[in-house]
């Protein structure tokens, strides 16, 4: 289990039009999650999707490990939401959050894993009195808001450095890195010590999905 690494699509790049069918491609293509950018014009930028985009796949039949990365301020009711929806994983942003513990303790009351998502200014040290308490750590590897970024260099050394903390726990916390995650860039984000890697363009973008995706497993092997 520990050394399994796990391929996230990010559905924020797939065609909306044809989505439960984008899903099952990318999936019968090889992928492992399905990863959702959450975003509220609030918290960040831009106006993504909710809980009843989620709750459609769930009633469509899709049945795949669903992940869900909260870009949204507060988080709590949200989180509810998603939960009832049929989300797998809820990962937030401890800034957008007044209280982390106990939004930490609401996911896994919810019967969800619950993970932390730092952006590229935040500081690992926010994990020091929570890592023990959650399953994810997920590491923005550009600023969020936007799908298509440019992956940022000195994320590599705060995936060692989380990597590092993972490793004092005695219970498996997923490394997830998100942002600029292509051809170019996985190896070193596997060589840092990542686990889960997102990437939406690079994947959906691609003319072949399987062959995409078998050669993002070929650069972490």
């Amino acid at each position: 289990m520990e050394n399994q690494s796990l391929i996230a699509p990010s559905i924020l790049s797939a065609n909306f039009a044809r989505l439960g069918e984008e899903i099952n491609s990318v999936m019968h293509a090889g992928a492992d999650w399905i990863h959702f950018d959450v975003m509220d014009n609030h918290y960040v930028p831009n106006l993504t999707i909710g809980p009843m985009v989620c709750k459609s796949l769930r009633d469509d039949g899709i049945k795949n490990f669903i992940d869900v990365h909260l870009m949204v301020e507060p988080v709590d009711e949200i989180a509810k939401s998603f939960a009832n929806a049929g989300a797998d994983l809820i990962s937030f942003h401890p800034e957008a959050t007044k209280h982390v513990a106990r939004t930490i303790d609401l996911i896994k009351s919810l019967g969800c894993k619950v993970g932390i998502a730092l952006n590229p200014a935040t500081s690992v040290s926010v994990l020091d009195n929570i890592i023990q308490d959650i399953d994810l750590v997920l590491l923005m590897s550009v600023n969020p808001g936007f799908g298509g970024q440019k992956f940022i260099p000195s994320t590599l050394k705060k995936i060692q450095d989380v990597k590092a903390m993972i490793d004092l726990q005695d219970k498996l916390i997923y490394l997830e890195v998100d942002g600029g995650i292509n051809l170019d860039t996985i190896a070193s984000v596997s060589e840092a010590g990542a686990n889960v890697f997102v990437a939406g363009s690079a994947i959906f973008g691609s003319p072949d999905y399987e062959e995409t995706i078998q050669s993002f497993r070929q650069k972490i092997s």
